[in-house]
């Protein structure tokens, strides 16, 4: 029995069931090795069905009889009925699915240890339904002989996520054989110095402690995931994670990059040409970008801003950093709507500064776009803004020296590589990578950042220009949508301008949701009859959401009713009402994008949150962190707690590495200890040259190397 060696050739899975673990991720025995239990059953107490609480879950030894399996009307699949008898009464168990595996099993002679929740049964006395059970003996003796053969089955029994249709137990088996084969030889890849600082156990003993926990365990600290043997597992894959973070930074700092001497001069009257004035924070992180550009190494850096905060004003410094060296700038942006929203700001710069800008998107016209792409392959274009298609292989640059990535968390790894380009040799000429400049509107959790963005540098913009009030939030219950229209019209009336957010575009069989198309009818005909209603989506043509836009922009729309399109890129300082229906259906981070969109001028705004009470009190108590705080990296850690770091970054956040052991909301502080420990222990062996880094250096070569894209490790 091998680590590597496949869950299909273990005793009880064969190729039906190997095909369910492998589509779970749990492909090799160490994938099994490190699936660990997501909760805990405590049946040490084993009572009686007398003393059995409805609602409760209970362990009772009794003996099993009547089992009868009868087809349900109307319904696809049968119903197991049995009988379970104990020293103080009865309770009927039953089983919905894999009645047949059950039906095999049961014997009426045994005597047996029944783990389930009680319940009322409807034809009155107990009933538990898909019960666990175990087979203790044949069932003779006195109720204290029944108890005395009770007690060796008395323990606290992991549960763990099952795949398909493999029941609990036999997931449980399969587990334990490799516990049982495999623990033994598992090698710990922390240094031992680093071990004993933390106070951990040999990684051996730890994963035996959490798949058997001894009869003695704290079962609190076992469902926390708090004991010591659940944070040396978290530990372990935390530190090694932090040291391929690290050693990944280390490698882009090797790099070859262009040193591009810095601009002040012309940054300078391009700030004095603005009409505003640019903040401190923007100042600051401007002059963090230029001094990385104009080092020979290749500048990898991240620039997080809360909505409204100035990341377009950053960027095209940089790029006039760029420009002036003699190198092209790509923008990517992940939709056309925002590509065209930064292709319209930065056109009138541009031009203020002789620059030659281009606007590049799927959506253009065949011959427009080779038009375009023949001017970023001569040279011709300096700053290039665009979508997606930036990176097709039939768009080559002539000389490009930096990318700007905005809202980057959006794009998946690969995409954000082939714009972040590499170093390739030519013989013995090495050519240089493009500086890389990433976005983020959307503030990271600093547990997130750590672990996703550790090895970039990364400058904050924290602070709003001048003039920027901070939006009063409303959660309102969909009883007061009418008096909120009303207030909505009195707005109009003054000058102002609404935007309304739903969650669908079109009307769904599936979902009981207002849709942005038929509500932006009804509300044209009905609330808002006086004024004119617009529509945005996802689904529109880019022309077609561009003239809507622009009406809007202008004045000439009073109510834009879209779908989340809107969150981010559109800049009307004149709209100053946000509502946003089935609020309860936004993750918190989102909503506070929708909300940016307004209070980006000087006048007082508002975001009412119109939520449906009834569907669930938590979802409108979660809405009212909205309410307390404009901040938003507050939000994004109300926001992760709250959905858990999956649910919040998103299916497309394909950068996201999957953890065994860790949950970054409820291992924030180990996942700083470890980092700190990580960074120490690399300033004493930098390329992992140690005899103890050897295991840690295994590590990380077999799970992480490829997750990081490091080309080497050590």
């Amino acid at each position: 029995m091998q680590l590597e060696d496949s869950v299909q050739f273990l005793k009880g899975v064969g190729p039906r069931r190997g095909e369910m673990l492998e589509k779970a991720g749990l492909r090799t025995l160490e994938d099994l090795l490190f699936h660990l239990p997501f909760r805990y059953e405590d049946r040490r107490t084993i009572t009686t069905l007398q003393a059995a609480r409805l609602g409760g879950e209970v362990n009772v030894v009794g003996r099993i009889g009547g089992v009868r399996e009868h087809r349900r009307q109307g319904r696809r699949g049968a119903l197991l009925r049995a009988l379970l008898t104990d020293e103080s009464g009865w309770a009927e168990l039953l089983w919905f699915h894999q009645t047949g595996y059950f039906k095999e099993r049961l014997n009426e002679e045994a005597l047996w240890l029944v783990h389930g929740r009680v319940e009322a049964a409807p034809r009155g006395g107990l009933q538990i339904v898909h019960p666990e059970i175990e087979a203790i003996g044949p069932g003779a003796g006195s109720a204290g002989d029944v108890r005395a053969a009770a007690a060796g089955f008395a323990r606290v029994l992991p549960v763990y996520q099952k795949p398909g249709e493999i029941p609990i137990a036999a997931m449980r088996r399969i587990v334990t054989q490799v516990v049982e084969g495999l623990a033994a030889s598992a090698r710990s890849v922390l240094p031992e110095p680093v071990r004993a600082r933390a106070s951990l156990m040999p990684v051996a003993e730890a994963l035996r402690y959490v798949h058997a926990p001894p009869g003695d365990a704290d079962i609190t600290l076992l469902a926390e995931s708090a004991s010591t043997a659940h944070r040396t597992l978290i530990f372990e894959e935390l530190f090694a994670l932090q040291i391929g973070m690290t050693l990944r930074k280390a490698e882009r700092s090797r790099q070859v990059g262009i040193a591009m001497a810095r601009s002040d001069e012309r940054i300078r009257a391009y700030f004095e040409r603005l009409p505003f004035v640019p903040t401190q924070a923007q100042r600051r992180v401007v002059n963090e970008i230029a001094a990385d550009m104009a080092r020979p190494q290749q500048m990898s850096r991240l620039v997080h801003g809360d909505v409204g905060s100035g990341k377009t004003v950053v960027a095209f410094a940089a790029a006039l950093q760029a420009i002036a060296a003699g190198y092209q700038v790509a923008v990517m942006a992940p939709t056309e709507l925002l590509a065209e929203q930064h292709f319209a700001t930065m056109r009138p710069w541009a031009e203020a500064d002789g620059i030659e800008i281009r606007l590049l998107t799927g959506s253009l016209r065949s011959a427009a776009a080779r038009e375009v792409r023949e001017a970023v392959a001569s040279g011709h274009a300096q700053l290039v803004v665009g979508t997606h298609a930036l990176i097709q292989q039939s768009t080559e640059f002539a000389r490009l020296g930096l990318a700007i990535v905005d809202e980057q968390h959006r794009f998946g790894v690969l995409q954000r590589a082939a714009i972040h380009g590499g170093a390739s040799s030519s013989g013995e000429q090495t050519v240089p990578r493009a500086d890389t400049l990433l976005l983020s509107a959307t503030p990271i959790p600093r547990t997130l950042s750590l672990t996703l963005y550790g090895d970039l540098d990364v400058s904050f913009l924290d602070e709003l220009p001048a003039g920027r009030r901070p939006v009063t939030t409303r959660v309102i219950r969909t009883a007061a949508r009418e008096r909120l229209h009303e207030r909505m019209a009195a707005a109009i009336r003054e000058g102002r301008q609404c935007y309304i957010v739903y969650p669908l575009v079109e009307e769904s069989e599936a979902m009981d949701l207002a849709d942005a198309t038929s509500m932006a009818e009804q509300l044209q005909a009905g609330a808002f009859r006086e004024f004119r209603v617009g529509l945005v989506h996802g689904r529109m043509k880019a022309a077609e959401k561009d003239a809507v836009m622009r009406r809007f922009k202008a004045g000439d729309v009073h109510v834009l009713v879209a779908t989340t399109v809107i969150e981010v890129g559109i800049d009307v300082p004149n709209a100053t009402i946000m509502v946003v229906e089935h609020a309860e259906r936004f993750g918190l981070a989102q909503l506070h994008q929708l909300r940016g969109r307004v209070g980006r001028g000087s006048l007082d705004s508002f975001c009412c949150l119109v939520a449906d009470v009834g569907q669930s009190a938590d979802s409108f108590e979660r809405l009212r962190v909205m309410e307390s705080t404009n901040d938003g990296f507050e939000i994004a850690e109300a926001d992760l707690k709250l959905r858990g770091p999956g649910e919040y970054l998103g299916t497309r956040q394909s950068g996201a590495p999957a953890f065994r052991a860790a949950n970054l909301v409820r291992d924030a502080d180990l996942l700083t200890l470890a980092r700190n420990e990580a960074l120490a222990w690399l300033e004493q062996d930098p390329t992992l040259a140690k005899p103890e880094s050897a295991e840690l250096r295994r590590a990380i070569e077999r799970r992480w190397s490829s997750v990081l894209g490091l080309a080497e490790v050590g």
